[in-house]
């Protein structure tokens, strides 16, 4: 699964985040749930800003990634990556979360839109598509 020529303008800016899939329940284990991401370019660096509930309270986190390719894969410190899989650029975006924690590797899929409201049924369906796909 991978994205050939990602156009990382386009991708860069407000992201919210509707579905997530993972193996071992990860998603459910997790103390704060993402909410948002706002994605910069600058440069060859790429910067998410990540904002959190956590127990009815709102956290941001921002982060750099060490390392930026076309095919949309972005490495992060702490053992992190995302990876672009699918995006239309003005509706939803796939993206693959690689992360290594307790000694192990996860991974989850993530579906988010541009909008505050809705799903974005056409790319909601490729999501349920992925998700069947690779197990998860």
């Amino acid at each position: 699964m991978t994205m050939q020529d990602l156009d990382l303008q386009k991708i860069a800016g407000f992201w919210r985040e509707v579905g997530v899939a993972s193996s071992p329940n990860l998603a459910l284990q997790t103390p704060k749930r993402l909410e948002a991401l706002f994605l910069t370019l600058s440069g060859e660096e790429l910067t998410v800003k990540a904002v959190y509930n956590s127990s009815g309270s709102c956290e941001a986190e921002q982060i750099v990634s060490s390392e930026i390719n076309v095919s949309g894969k972005f490495v992060f410190p702490g053992h992190r990556e995302i990876q672009v899989i699918d995006t239309d650029y003005e509706q939803y975006a796939i993206l693959r979360v690689s992360l290594h924690w307790r000694d192990k590797e996860f991974h989850v899929l993530k579906y988010f839109i541009r909008g505050l409201e809705g799903e974005y049924e056409p790319g909601f369906w490729k999501f349920r598509e992925l998700t069947t796909d690779t197990g998860l």
